[in-house]
């Protein structure tokens, strides 16, 4: 006798996750056949499980000849292999990101433990961001390829794509979203990419869309994901900036033994460590994570707040010290490159100011003299009007009118000075005038020593 729910239309799905068990979608691409991984929480694994039947309903993994997985839009392990530990999946995780793609020895790292991350993201709250920026043919398109084919259930999309069946694909699979081309060529489509970015960075905010023609019919869209995108431009809103680790493209020359196209040899390695790092989602789905929610000194607090993630999914202390470094370094780009602005030499004349007067305020005349007598560039200075506009206006501090012109107060805007301090990595030694070899504040923790291009030094 057959069950009621034999006779239902089966639920397809590419993962299910229950309190006892952990079901897991691989593709055999030369089979052409797809099946469910099972692992109990008790660390019993199955395998090849054509369907699952739960609280009277019954599930199946997507088909073969179903449209995006027949051609390649979402990638899937083909089964799950054994590894030795997770030093070795994150020595040919690099490796393979090392061959293919030429981006910094720093991002390279970066890149490595944020493919890890990906395969255990929806164990946590948020979610960082990868991102390449650069003109055409600066190799956008190879850094999202190269690094998002080992990531969980990667979902390639280009810039042609419409928004509407993007919010579907991440609703429905939840894995990696890979985004070719964000610059979207009409603005309405933008908005709708900016909901997914600002928005699916956290866990429980879904994104409201009324369809339907005549019914406006409200559905919710979970588009909570890691998500690796490349533009040619920077986003408007400051506040998305702030979500992405950041990757600039096209550099440099590029390096003489990276593949200018990719073959079949590409493919099968990346599949080879899929596979791998689903065995490593399996036996560690169940176990425990610890949040780390330690800060990294002197480094900037979103980018503190973004790589809690990446470093919570490593066990190994060594390989999370070896994570802190690299970050730190990432920061001291990110302060260099942010440091090039009039903004920052605004602020940092302001404090150096306070520094040498003792004084409780400062006229906007005193900060024009100084940012211009401290600037680089002799033919380029600022107007004490222009400095009081960006006090203003970009650095949200208040100058006020006195007898003896604009002036401002140092206790008034204590607390925006000391968020400009921190956010564009101003130390006091700075302020002082100290002669600071920063270097050393990463070579303290990096072995300098190391050949930092070959491999992950474990």
């Amino acid at each position: 006798m057959k069950n009621e729910n034999e006779n239902e239309k089966p639920i397809l799905k590419t993962s299910i996750v229950t309190p006892d068990a952990l079901y897991e979608m691989v593709y055999d691409d030369t089979a052409h056949k797809s099946s469910f991984v099972k692992i109990s929480r008790d660390g019993t694994i199955e395998s090849d499980l054509d369907e699952v039947q739960l609280d009277g309903k019954r599930y199946k993994p997507l088909p073969s000849t179903y449209n995006l997985v027949e051609k390649g839009v979402i990638l899937f392990p083909s089964l799950a292999t054994e590894y030795e530990n997770e030093e070795e999946i994150l020595k040919e995780i690099q490796a393979f990101i090392h061959k293919y793609l030429d981006i910094s020895e720093v991002f390279e790292q970066i890149a490595t433990y944020y493919v890890l991350f990906t395969w255990m993201f929806d164990k946590f709250n948020e979610v960082p961001y990868l991102r390449a920026i650069g003109d055409f043919g600066s190799g956008k398109s190879r850094f999202i390829q190269a690094i998002g084919i080992l990531c969980y259930k990667p979902v390639f999309t280009g810039g042609a794509t419409t928004p509407s069946p993007i919010f579907r694909i991440i609703n429905e699979v939840h894995g990696t979203l890979i985004i070719d081309e964000a610059d979207f060529k009409f603005s309405d489509m933008t908005s709708e990419i900016v909901k997914i970015l600002n928005t699916g960075y956290q866990k429980g905010m879904p994104v409201l869309r009324s369809e339907g023609k005549g019914t406006f019919e409200v559905k919710a869209y979970d588009v909570f994901c890691p998500k690796i995108v490349a533009t040619r431009e920077t986003f408007s809103d400051k506040a998305l900036e702030s979500r992405f680790l950041v990757e600039e493209m096209g550099a440099g020359k590029l390096r003489a033994d990276i593949p200018r196209t990719l073959g079949e040899d590409f493919y099968k390695e990346a599949e080879r460590i899929r596979n791998k790092l689903l065995m490593w989602r399996l036996k560690n789905y169940f176990e425990p994570i610890e949040r780390r929610e330690e800060l990294i000194d002197g480094i900037h607090p979103r980018l503190n707040q973004i790589v809690i993630p990446l470093l919570s999914i490593i066990k190994d202390e060594a390989i999370r010290e070896h994570l802190k470094s690299f970050i730190v370094r990432y920061n001291t780009d990110l302060v260099a490159d942010r440091g090039l602005s009039w903004e920052s030499d605004i602020v940092f004349s302001i404090l150096k100011l306070e520094h040498q007067t003792g004084l409780s305020e400062i006229t906007v005349k005193q900060i024009t003299d100084e940012v211009n007598r401290e600037s680089d560039l002799s033919d380029d200075t600022l107007q004490a009007r222009k400095v009081g506009w960006y006090l203003r206006t970009k650095l949200q501090l208040k100058p006020y009118k006195t007898r003896k012109g604009f002036v401002l107060s140092f206790k008034e805007n204590r607390k925006r000075l000391d968020m400009w301090k921190e956010r564009f990595g101003i130390t006091d030694a700075d302020i002082r005038g100290e002669q600071v070899n920063d270097v050393n504040v990463v070579n303290d923790a990096v072995d300098t020593d190391s050949n930092p291009s070959d491999e992950l030094p474990f």
